[in-house]
C-alpha cells in the first residue's frame, strides 16, 4: 500500500513557489503581488537557514522580475496559466533517493479557470528536479487535502464531492482514491469551505493540521461571514478522536468592488525555519501571528500582507508547494 506523504512540518529540500506573470489576469496588482511573493519567499529562505526557494516564472520578462526581487531564489522558467502550485505542482512523497512526484487530473477549479499550461506544470517541475514521476487518473487538488502524515487526511465535501471534478465518483469511491493513490486510511469530511472561495472550499483556508493528530480551525470573529461555517467544521472535528485548537479569524475582508474575498490566517505555509501566515490589515492580525508561534515553537512565525496575492483567490500556502528533503 501507498504510504502517506510527509507532513508539511517535515524538512524541506526546496519549495516552489508561483511567482505572478500574466498582466491581463493580475492587472494593476501584478506589481503588488511580485513583491508580496518576492517577500514571502525571502522570509522562507531565511537567509540560507530555510530551504531551497524555486520562483516558478511563466516566461523570461515575469523571471526577470523574480531575479531582481528576490536574489537568492532559483528562478524556474515553465510556462503556466496562473500561480497556485499547491494546486497544479505534484505531491511529492518520500525521502532522499525514494522520493517520488505524484500529478493529478487538473481542469481549471471545476471548469472555471482553465489556462494553459496548468495541467502539465506539475510534470515539468518533477523532470527539472530529476523526481520520478507518476500520474493518478483522477481530478485532485494539493489544497482540498491537509493531513499529517499519520494516515489521516481532511478535506470538504464542497470540493471533491461536487461533480465539476470526478462525476462519476461517489464518496466512497473518493475515499478509495485517497487511500489508493495517497496513502490514506482515515478521511475526516469537513462541509463547505469559506465564502465566495473559486475553488469550492478548499480545506487548506479552513483547516490545517499543525501537529501528528492536532488540528487548527478559526473561530468567528465578530459579524463573521463564515461563523456557520466554521462552527460546522469545529462540530465535526470534535466529533473525531483529532485534537482542535483555534486560531482568530480576519473576520469580513472585501476587495475593491466591496465583493467578500475568502481571507483566511489558516493558509500559512510551515517551512523549515518559519511559518509564514498572511495578514490583512485586520484587528486580529496580530493575534493570529501569536497563537502560530505557540503552535510551532521551535519556527520563527512571520506576518506578511497578502492582498494583491488574495485578488487572485488565495495566499501563501496556495502559491507553494514544498519538496520533501
Amino acid at each position: 500500500m501507498t504510504s502517506p506523504p510527509l507532513p508539511e512540518w517535515a524538512p524541506h529540500e526546496a519549495v516552489w513557489i508561483g511567482f505572478p506573470s500574466d498582466p491581463e489576469l493580475w492587472l494593476a496588482d501584478l506589481k503588488e503581488a511580485e513583491r508580496e511573493v518576492a517577500a514571502f519567499a525571502q522570509a522562507i529562505h531565511a537567509g540560507g537557514r530555510g530551504e531551497e526557494v524555486r520562483l516558478v516564472a511563466a516566461h523570461e520578462d515575469a523571471a526577470a522580475s523574480a531575479r531582481a526581487l528576490a536574489p537568492f531564489a532559483t528562478v524556474i522558467v515553465e510556462p503556466f496559466g496562473d500561480i497556485w502550485l499547491r494546486d497544479t505542482a505534484p505531491i511529492v512523497f518520500g525521502s532522499g533517493k525514494g522520493r517520488l512526484a505524484k500529478g493529478f487530473g487538473f481542469n481549471g477549479w471545476g471548469g472555471k479557470y482553465e489556462l494553459d499550461g496548468d495541467e502539465s506544470i506539475g510534470e515539468r517541475l518533477a523532470k527539472a528536479a530529476s523526481l520520478p514521476y507518476a500520474k493518478a487518473d483522477w481530478i485532485l487538488e494539493g489544497g482540498a487535502i491537509e493531513h499529517d502524515g499519520s494516515g489521516t487526511v481532511v478535506t470538504t465535501e464542497q470540493c471533491l464531492l461536487n461533480p465539476n471534478r470526478n462525476r462519476s465518483m461517489a464518496r466512497e469511491d473518493i475515499e478509495a482514491a485517497l487511500g489508493r493513490d495517497l496513502g490514506f486510511e482515515r478521511v475526516v469530511w469537513l462541509g463547505e469551505g469559506l465564502a465566495n472561495d473559486h475553488t469550492d472550499g478548499h480545506v487548506d483556508n479552513l483547516a490545517r493540521f499543525v501537529a501528528p493528530g492536532r488540528v487548527a480551525i478559526p473561530t468567528p470573529a465578530k459579524d463573521d461571514p463564515n461563523e456557520a461555517v466554521y462552527r460546522d467544521a469545529a462540530r465535526r472535528l470534535r466529533a473525531t478522536r483529532l485534537d482542535v485548537v483555534t486560531l482568530p479569524s480576519p473576520g469580513r475582508i472585501a476587495g475593491a468592488d466591496g465583493d467578500l474575498i475568502p481571507a483566511s490566517y489558516m493558509n500559512f505555509y510551515i517551512g523549515n525555519a518559519a511559518v509564514v501566515v498572511p495578514q490583512y490589515g485586520a484587528p486580529n492580525d496580530r493575534a493570529a501571528v501569536d497563537v502560530v508561534q505557540a503552535l510551532f515553537p521551535d519556527r520563527v512565525a512571520i506576518g506578511l500582507r497578502a492582498d494583491h496575492i488574495l485578488t487572485g483567490g488565495g495566499s501563501f500556502h496556495c502559491i507553494s508547494q514544498q519538496v520533501p528533503a
